[in-house]
């Protein structure tokens, strides 16, 4: 047969197209033999034409891909052996050993995916003749075909210890990827981004020293403008997935600044492309500072004002730009940092709001709008200056700034209360005239702010109201496609002005709008059903057990979203490759074929959406309608277990809340529901403790338990408390799945960056305990109180060491008697530090601390007494800016004077006590002071 078929593969390459035919006819007849593929291998290895090469290798790879594992041991050892000593061939003919270590290269790289595996015996053989041929002098060709044949081989190994051997490929890989750039080939220099890709992600510590001459390749690539869009995007995008994934790693090898120094000013290039491209360089450079200074903050900030400092005063006016995308970009990342800088950081966006160029008016919009999301609530201290630039901004010439302007003002008045009351009426001027006379895109965001201010007006919003309800109903009956996004914002503002005037105002008009609002879900627009959602919680809301008229319409819907198909979209090409198709255009690096059952994959988030606000609707219609909901409790306890392990986190994450309503529900009004919605609910959370990889998810379990051992006592989690503890530790030790880092790099214990909310919900688990369990509490606290305390250091900043002393307080209030043991240890010392914070967070929590370890501390704590009074009398003093802080050190004082009044000296206490008197603030002291 081997002599045959190389005359048909011969007469198949001919000019001649009769002969063409003829052969392919004939080759597939052959291909059913089981004795092609020994043929083939014949001929891959010692054809003396290239094309013969080439073809059998094609042709090898069409009968091998899907039908690996029906071929005979000896067939499938044959192939491997082949291969591996085709890409060999030592003692050959140099252009002859080229051609063929290329074609077995191609062929090893487009089979890897169906036989990778049954390569892992001859692993260290292959990995040294990959380097080989990646350094191969001889051959640029070799060289490109084992570069692609590295990134083939790296993606079907898994073992952590193989992985890191392919360090050693790294200067080679930049090598050869340097050359292709050089000569024109950006399509074969990008799979050194996607070996890297490969690498950064894999949890082994894989890069070492070569994380500097990566980043060093992926700067010059990112910043060369005669490359391809797409090339510098994927440069781009490796320094993100090492601020992401290998942080550390930056931090170590200092090279945070030298990357800022490049992609800051990327900020500021022109695009010729649409603004909306993703790939553009400018969106892609703001992406990598954002995911910088969410895994990098304290590193990020400092080198990012400079830039801003500076290039806020530049000439270029996309500098000028540049210079406040960077600060609202960052502004999630370093919000705590940026919070302390507030004044300068202000200062250069709100002059680039008076900017005479719209491109820079349009980026200090933005930054403002980020400002009031996540500078919270010190960027609401700032509202005399900041609300009257936003509102010169709404009457701005361009559309664009005007959205913006939105934008920020949504963001900046949600946060407000009593503030806005003087702004409400010159706001809802200029809003509702923007709303009558507006392009739809902007009375879309239009609607926005006006939901933004009626939310922080609550009843001062009243007088506008009806108005605004009125224009509602225009756009709550739209039906056109461009219109439906109006109509989704319209249904939302609607339910935002319900919460806000209540219930006696809004429920006689009702019914329009709630029968527009499922008339809606028939017009087949995700967004509008997704608002829709979020519309009927609000009513629910306000109407509480009024609501349940309206169950049998709306949780139909809310089912009906939980139940759509995610949009996940895997199309798979079954066709057989027995029957090649015939043989026009093929060639040995012909890659269309190299994955050819997957055609498409999808992900409709707008699905998501949908899914997320329908699984909090059901949460929100069980506990505001109670017993009324029990005959949709069986169905949405099922929902609402099968979301909570659902593949996205904002339906997760509505899943865990929700099952916190149910389980609480079950144990008042639902009595035969008790066992298995408390079973069900708990062993979900315990689960998501550990097992779940998003933080914000964690933290809602934790909340959602602290909140059922308040609501529930210690009965209710008797049965769970061993895994519940086991859980909690593994968080305060930073084990979890959502709090796994990097393993290159040495890190720093007192430099590791967490989520300060997910924390703040794990140290609230241990009141929780203490408050049901009492001095029972104490030997599960002893081992926790270790853990804890690492995060008390005095390296670490101070939300972190005022978190660990809030906890210690209600520890101390609810264990009682058996906090004494630790007063010595370091917490005395470590609150008597904290009361003298310049944090006002922080000395209130210390204050409110010390006055529970005296009161719960006994005979232990008396030696402190005069050191406790020294540290918080300047607390009760003019100095002391925060009225909370004042009413804590009250109740401290109070709490030491009720336990051991002997140990105080009254006289001179009292006077400076009673003058602070009443309490301004925190009416919690109350009990303990006026008792």
């Amino acid at each position: 047969m081997a002599q045959s078929l190389e005359l048909l593969l011969i007469q198949f390459l001919m000019p001649d197209n009769d002969a063409r035919r003829q052969a392919e006819d004939q080759i597939k007849r052959l291909a059913k033999d089981p004795q092609v593929i020994p043929a083939l291998v014949h001929h891959l290895r010692t054809a003396k034409t290239p094309n013969v090469r080439q073809l059998s290798a094609v042709l090898l790879r069409k009968k091998i891909t899907g039908h690996w594992a029906k071929l005979s041991p000896q067939l499938r050892q044959l192939v491997k052996h082949s291969l591996i000593e085709s890409i060999t061939l030592e003692h050959s003919p140099p252009v002859r050993r080229a051609s063929a270590n290329v074609v077995a290269l191609i062929l090893f790289s487009s089979l890897t995916e169906t036989i990778g595996n049954s390569f892992q015996p001859h692993f260290a053989d292959l990995q040294s003749l990959l380097l080989k041929c990646l350094q191969d002098e001889t051959s640029n060709r070799v060289r490109v075909a084992a570069l692609k044949a590295v990134g083939s081989f790296l993606e079907c190994t898994h073992d952590g210890a193989e992985v890191v051997k392919f360090r050693e490929f790294i200067p080679s890989i930049l090598n050869v990827s340097r050359q292709c750039l050089a000569s024109g080939e950006e399509d074969v220099a990008v799979i050194a981004f996607e070996i890297f890709d490969e690498l950064i992600e894999s949890p082994a510590p894989l890069l070492g020293e070569s994380v500097k001459a990566i980043v060093q390749f992926s700067l010059e690539v990112c910043s060369s403008q005669n490359l391809e869009t797409s090339t510098r995007h994927q440069a781009i995008q490796i320094i993100s997935w090492l601020a992401k994934y290998k942080s550390n790693t930056l931090k170590k090898h200092k090279l945070v600044i030298p990357i800022l120094q490049v992609i800051c000013p990327l900020l500021a290039e022109a695009s010729e492309n649409d603004n909306d491209d993703d790939l553009a360089p400018d969106r892609a450079a703001a992406e990598v500072i954002d995911t910088m200074a969410l895994n990098l903050s304290k590193h990020v900030f400092p080198p990012v004002f400079e830039f801003s400092s500076l290039s806020s005063q530049s000439v270029n006016p996309k500098f000028r730009e540049a210079s406040v995308t960077a600060l609202g970009v960052i502004s999630e990342g370093c919000l705590e940092l940026m919070k302390n800088k507030l004044e300068p950081v202000l200062q250069i966006v709100l002059g680039a709001l008076r900017d005479p160029e719209q491109m820079v008016r349009g980026a200090a919009s933005f930054a403002l709008g980020q400002f009031a999301e996540y500078l919270q609530p010190e960027i609401v201290s700032h509202y005399e200056s900041v609300l009257p630039c936003i509102l010169n901004a709404l009457e701005d010439a361009s559309d664009e700034v005007k959205e913006k302007s939105y934008y920020a003002l949504a963001a900046f008045c949600e946060n407000m209360g009593e503030e806005i009351l003087p702004f409400v009426d010159p706001l809802m001027i200029k809003l509702l005239s923007a709303l009558q006379n507006s392009p739809r895109h902007l009375q879309e965001t239009c609607m926005s702010a006006i939901g933004s201010v009626a939310s922080a007006a609550e009843r001062s919003f009243i007088p506008y109201a009806e108005r605004v309800l009125e224009l509602m109903k225009i756009f709550m009956v739209l039906t056109k496609d461009e219109d439906l996004r109006s109509r989704a914002r319209a249904t939302e503002l609607v339910g935002i002005i319900a919460m806000s005037v209540g219930r006696m105002r809004m429920e006689p008009i009702l019914p329009p709008f709630i029968e527009a609002s499922i008339a809606g879900f028939g017009l087949e627009f995700s967004e509008l059903r997704e608002y829709t959602h979020g519309f009927f919680s609000n009513i629910a809301e306000i109407l509480d057990d009024g609501f349940a008229q309206y169950l049998p319409h709306v949780v139909p819907l809310a089912v009906s979203s939980c139940h759509l198909d995610d949009g996940s979209a895997v199309d798979i090409d079954e066709s057989e490759d027995e029957n090649v198709n015939g043989f026009d255009g093929v060639s040995s690096d012909d890659e269309a074929h190299d994955e050819p059952r997957v055609r498409n994959i999808s992900i409709r988030t707008g699905v998501l959406d949908e899914k997320a606000a329908a699984t909090q609707a059901l949460g929100l219609f069980a506990l505001h309608t109670k017993s009324s909901f029990a005959p949709y409790l069986e169905e949405s306890l099922k929902i609402l277990v099968r979301h909570s392990t659902y593949f996205h986190e904002d339906v997760r994450l509505q899943a865990i809340t929700s099952l916190k309503r149910r389980a609480n529900e079950g144990n008042r009004s639902l009595r035969i529901y008790k066992f298995i919605c408390t079973d069900t609910v708990m062993n979900i959370y315990i689960k998501t403790m550990t097992e779940d990889d998003d933080k914000e998810v964690v933290a809602q379990a934790c909340m959602s338990i602290s909140d059922f051992i308040k609501d529930n006592g210690y009965m209710a989690i008797e049965s769970y408390i061993v895994r519940l503890v086991e859980a909690t530790m593994i968080l305060l030790r930073e084990e979890s799945a959502c709090q796994q880092t990097e393993s290159d790099g040495e890190i720093d214990d007192d430099d590791t960056e967490h989520d300060e909310v997910l924390m703040d919900a794990v140290s609230d688990l241990l009141p929780a305990f203490a408050k049901s369990m009492g001095s029972q509490f104490a030997p599960i606290f002893e081992n926790m109180f270790g853990p804890l305390m690492k995060f008390a250091k005095a390296s670490r900043p101070p939300p972190d060491r005022t978190m660990v002393v809030a906890c210690l307080a209600e520890v101390a209030q609810h264990m009682g008697a058996p906090i004494a043991g630790y007063i010595d240890v370091a917490v005395m010392p470590l609150v008597l530090k904290e009361l003298l914070s310049s944090v006002a967070t922080n000395r209130r929590n210390a204050a409110f601390c010390v006055g529970e370890l005296c009161k719960n501390g006994g005979d232990s704590v008396l030696k402190y007494y005069g050191d406790v009074l020294r540290s918080l009398y300047p607390l009760f003093g003019d100095s002391e800016p925060d009225n909370a802080v004042r009413d804590n050190a009250a109740g401290a004082v109070a709490r030491m004077i009720m336990v051991h009044p002997e140990s105080i000296p009254l006289n001179q206490v009292i006077p400076v006590f009673l003058k602070v008197l009443p309490l301004k603030e925190d009416r919690e002291e109350s009990a303990a002071v006026y008792s």
